[in-house]
């Protein structure tokens, strides 16, 4: 299974509005990782589960903000999401969903319209993507975006708060940066505690349990220069190592990277 699928990028993607980001999702022009797509709006981690397991995935989203923030949760059965975007079709708008049962990926799939069910909940979860414009507009180059690769992603040894069936290892995403630029960093992103806000970790990768940068659990392995650090922040594909320690009959999540593009500005997730 390859960790990307390659797919051209939509004609003028970098300043396409949410609703056509999402339109071109449904049609199946986009089924790869969404970075630099639509980038000043907000994107979303997203899990959808039967309602008898959402309440212990509330609780655990609650105690562990730093890589779990929510921003939006359906009521059962609701496939839209007007808090984020007044057309967004969960079952339609995500480049590409995993499929789960009982903890082992089921399927590979880009629509779930055919397996929605009436007492399903969806949690859309804040996004690094989100802060990484901000850091691009303050002049910082973020190599994953340089180098055209989904940016890499790590289980680590840092445990989240069980909540019920949930519980695991917190997944943290790497940006390498020089030793200035990890600074402006650190204040730049803390702005943004609704997607993730200032990193959890700064060098050593080991202190955290990662053995190998070049070999990351999620996404694409990039360059790490002699005078840069690796700068690690909380990621929303943590509650997917959750998922697959608790074994839910079945729970659908986007492929890592492939997230759900909304219509509010990164902007408006600032917090000062």
């Amino acid at each position: 299974m390859s960790k990307r699928d390659p797919c051209p990028v939509p004609e003028h993607s970098g300043s396409a509005t949410g609703r056509e980001a999402r339109e071109a999702i449904r049609r199946g022009e986009w089924t790869s990782h969404t970075s630099g797509i639509a980038p000043n709006l907000v994107q979303g981690n997203v899990v959808i589960l039967p309602e008898s397991a959402a309440g212990d995935f509330l609780r655990y989203c609650q105690r562990n903000p730093k890589p779990c923030p929510l921003l939006a949760v359906s009521e059962p059965g609701a496939f839209t999401l007007d808090s984020l975007g007044r057309d967004i079709d969960i079952r339609r708008d995500v480049p590409q969903y995993r499929v789960w049962r009982r903890g082992e990926l089921s399927a590979e799939t880009t629509d779930i319209v055919d397996l929605w069910c009436d007492d399903w909940v969806t949690f859309v979860i804040g996004c690094s993507f989100s802060f990484e414009q901000a850091l691009l507009d303050d002049g910082m180059s973020l190599r994953h975006v340089s180098e055209n690769k989904n940016v890499a992603m790590y289980r680590t040894s840092i445990d989240t708060v069980p909540a019920g069936i949930f519980s695991g290892p917190m997944v943290v995403s790497m940006r390498p940066l020089r030793a200035a630029d990890t600074i402006r960093a650190i204040q730049i992103t803390s702005r943004f505690p609704n997607v993730h806000g200032a990193p959890v970790h700064i060098g050593d990768p080991a202190l955290i349990g990662i053995n190998d940068l070049a070999q990351p659990d999620y996404g694409d392995p990039v360059t790490v220069l002699a005078d840069e650090l690796p700068v690690f922040w909380a990621c929303g594909v943590t509650p997917q190592a959750a998922l697959l320690k608790a074994r839910p009959d079945i729970c659908i999540t986007h492929a890592p990277g492939a997230m759900l593009i909304t219509d509010l500005s990164n902007r408006r997730l600032a917090s000062f």
